[in-house]
């Protein structure tokens, strides 16, 4: 088996791979939008934390869709031989890499900056839709109860929200440790940290992990360009 035969293998298995993986997540995001109660009762007990994974059905779907794209035009330009889809398949690789390269220096740069952006946004979505969204609701209350936080940086960002008025002036129970009733007396004193400080030192204890993955995801990305870019080279320089 010469070196170009055994790269293309290679490069139909692994692109089949993720076109499998795609078309499962896409599978899933369909069924947990359309259906999530069927869902939820396949996890049997596992269904009240579930819960939470269902508005993810929409995410699901997204990153699915993706991957059945990439797989297809791995897999099927690496059988067919077809330099066009090779081409674009390293294109989508490398833009999705320079986009993570860019996202990466960006946060590392403007940390500050992407800090009061996120700010500006969450401490909106508290004040005027938490409690009167579902969506949102569901979504901040799921994040505080696992994170064990309140709010993006403090209890204060619930202050004259649509919560707060509508509760008897009181705050999400998240925001105190034990009472039933969270005022604002037992919210100061409970000094729950901000999920965004709570997420930052989760981050920091698990960069490793977090590095580690990242490296991994690029690896493959660039492992990727590289095989496609050969099977490219190697099919225009044999077809003159």
């Amino acid at each position: 088996m010469g070196c170009f035969t055994f790269v293309k293998v290679m490069m139909i298995l692994f692109n089949m791979l993720i076109f499998l993986a795609g078309v499962t997540l896409l599978a899933v995001g369909i069924w947990v939008s359309v259906d999530g109660s069927s869902f939820l009762k396949v996890l049997g007990p596992f269904s009240t934390n579930a819960m939470q994974f269902v508005n993810v059905g929409f995410f699901c779907i997204a990153i699915g869709a993706v991957l059945v794209l990439l797989g297809f035009m791995g897999c099927y330009g690496a059988q067919k031989e077809s330099r066009c889809l090779l081409l674009l398949f390293f294109a989508v690789i490398l833009i999705i890499f320079i986009a993570e390269v860019a996202a990466g220096v960006v946060a590392l740069a403007y940390s500050s900056f992407a800090e009061g952006i996120l700010k500006a946004w969450a401490t909106t979505a508290l004040k005027e839709q938490y409690g009167k969204d579902p969506v949102v609701t569901k979504i901040w209350n799921t994040t505080m109860t696992e994170l064990k936080c309140c709010g993006f940086t403090n209890y204060t960002d619930f202050s004259d929200s649509y919560y707060f008025s509508q509760n008897s002036q009181s705050y999400p129970p998240t925001c105190c440790k034990k009472q039933s009733t969270c005022s604002p007396t037992y919210a100061q004193l409970g000094e729950i940290q901000g999920c965004f400080e709570q997420l930052l030192t989760i981050l920091t204890k698990n960069a490793n992990i977090v590095g580690g993955i990242a490296a991994g995801v690029c690896g493959i990305e660039v492992a990727a360009m590289v095989v496609s870019m050969y099977l490219y080279c190697y099919l225009d320089k044999h077809s003159r």
